[in-house]
């Protein structure tokens, strides 16, 4: 499969939302996995779950995503990415949107920003790369 951008999944990365939906996405896509198994997984979550905003990430428990997971395909990593996965939505559900806004507004540089995503259990150099790849086209 060649590369996956946030288009061919239906993200708008000009929102909040869509940003943390390609996020997901990226979070997904940046495993040791085949890009179809992280695609169908993220579908899973998204349209079948709903769980497309930090919040609703939140809220899902860690047996409902190790199941959307599983049935995703993921099933090698669903303990650690579940509870990598709430961790994230945990976060992300306070902190996400306010972090753009500071971006965006020159209170944070680009490097910070990277590195506060670097910060996350389960965000590595991989899902950084698939995620700023969308991210800088839009955001400068």
């Amino acid at each position: 499969m060649n590369t996956v951008t946030a288009r061919d999944l239906g993200i708008d990365v000009t929102s909040a939302d869509g940003l943390f939906r390609w996020l997901l996405a990226s979070f997904l896509m940046g495993k040791l996995i085949r890009s179809s198994v992280a695609v169908h997984t993220y579908r899973v979550l998204v349209d079948q779950q709903a769980a497309d905003t930090p919040g609703r990430l939140a809220r899902c428990s860690h047996s409902t995503l190790v199941r959307l997971l599983g049935q995703g395909g993921y099933a090698r990593y669903d303990q650690s990415t579940a509870r990598r996965l709430h961790a994230l939505g945990c976060t992300l559900a306070s902190k996400w949107e306010g972090q753009l806004q500071d971006m965006q507004a020159g209170f944070l540089s680009s490097d910070d920003f990277k590195r506060w995503l670097l910060s996350f259990e389960g965000v590595g150099p991989k899902t950084l790369e698939i995620f700023m790849r969308e991210f800088s086209e839009h955001h400068h």
